[in-house]
Formats: structure tokens, C-alpha cells, sequence
């Protein structure tokens, strides 16, 4: 557990810090929450089940498949990786049959990397004009996964053309807060162009926990 970092991200203002729990035992999760950071991510569905706790704030934000769509709605606070209208439209049936308004944020896939998941950005503002149609779902950030590179240059400008897309769509849409970019390894250059929201793991845990 890295106290300091704690420390350093409760101090950053007007941003909101997702502390990514995968892997992560139930009993590291409170020992962050005793210290500050009461909202977690997780990116596998059945960890988030067997996680859960309403005290806190969760985050779904890896890949997500339509059939695991209904053992998350009405518990997860913000689901950050829609990305297909197959995937909002069964958010919506869900989220209608629980009667509640879904929180989401459109993922992008901003890097040239094949395994990363996302809507291609030049797709972003007919997806978001087609999720209108759905009303229990409410689109209130953008989110995306950078190049793993040393090529700090090839970040900022994924990062740039995010923030582009960001500036663009909150005029659009009211709803629209949050960006959400950077993680451990890169959240300070994020930060810097215009992420307001930083999903950090090892930073905040530690090496990770391998599962068996």
C-alpha cells in the first residue's frame, strides 16, 4: 500500500481518482477506503459481484459483454466502457427493468494497439446522438486506454485528440463532466491534457496480485 501516493491524489483538485481494485482483495479495498479513496474500478464483472459494496463507489471499466450486463446494473455507480449500440441497448433493458438511470462513459479507442477495446473516435458523435434514443442511460464522460510506449509524444497526441473530442461534446451535451485518461504510468502527462478523471492501480496497491 503506497500511503504517500494516497496522500499526493486526494490532494489533486477538481479530479476524480478511481482506484483500480483488480485482483485486489476485499480487505486491501477497505484499507484504501480508510484512507481516502472510497471509489474503485474494476475491469471483470465477477470480481465486481464479489466485491461489492454499496459504501463505495465502483467503476466498471474494462471490456464489457452484453450477457454480463445484468449483474451490474443498479449497483455500479458508472459503467466507463460503452462502446457498441448492442452494448446500450442492453444497458437500457436492464436499466429499465430496475427503474434506474444508468450512469456511462463512451469509451475510444484512441491507440493503433489491436487489443485495445473502444469506438473509433470518428465514430463518437453519431453513437452519442444514437444513445439519445435510450433513457435510462445518461452519457456523462469519454473515456480511453493510451499506447503502452515510451514514446511520450505518441501519448500526448492520443491524449490531445481526446481532449479535442471532449471540449466538442460537452457543448452538445450538459451532461457531459468527465474525461476520463491516465493511468498509473501516465496520469500526470493526463492530467496535463485535460483528464479530469485518473484510474490508478499499482501506484495506489502495489505490484499486483496474480490470480491462481
Amino acid at each position: 500500500m503506497n500511503i504517500e501516493m494516497i496522500e499526493t491524489l486526494k490532494k489533486l483538485e477538481n479530479v476524480q481518482v478511481v482506484a483500480v481494485s483488480k485482483t485486489r482483495t476485499k480487505e486491501e479495498i477497505d484499507e484504501v477506503a480508510k484512507l481516502g479513496l472510497t471509489t474503485f474500478g474494476e475491469n471483470k464483472v465477477q470480481e465486481f459481484v464479489e466485491k461489492y459494496d454499496p459504501k463505495y463507489k465502483w467503476h466498471i471499466i474494462g471490456h464489457l459483454q452484453t450477457n454480463k450486463v445484468k449483474y451490474i446494473v443498479g449497483k455500479v455507480d458508472v459503467i466507463e466502457s460503452l462502446d457498441s449500440v448492442k452494448l446500450a441497448k442492453e444497458i437500457e433493458k436492464q436499466a429499465s427493468k430496475h427503474n434506474v438511470i444508468q450512469e456511462c462513459y463512451v469509451q475510444i479507442k484512441i491507440s493503433n494497439d489491436e487489443n485495445k477495446t473502444g469506438l473509433p473516435i470518428e465514430d463518437a458523435i453519431l453513437f452519442l446522438k444514437e444513445c439519445e434514443a435510450f433513457p435510462h442511460i445518461k452519457i456523462t464522460g469519454l473515456m480511453c486506454v493510451a499506447s503502452n510506449t515510451e514514446e511520450e509524444s505518441i501519448v500526448i497526441n492520443e491524449f490531445d485528440q481526446m481532449n479535442e473530442l471532449f471540449k466538442l461534446v460537452k457543448k452538445m451535451y450538459p451532461d457531459m463532466h468527465y474525461l476520463s485518461m491516465g493511468m498509473s504510468d501516465d496520469y500526470l502527462l493526463a492530467l496535463e491534457h485535460g483528464s479530469n478523471t485518473i484510474r490508478i492501480g499499482s501506484s495506489i496497491f502495489g505490484k499486483r496480485n496474480y490470480q491462481k
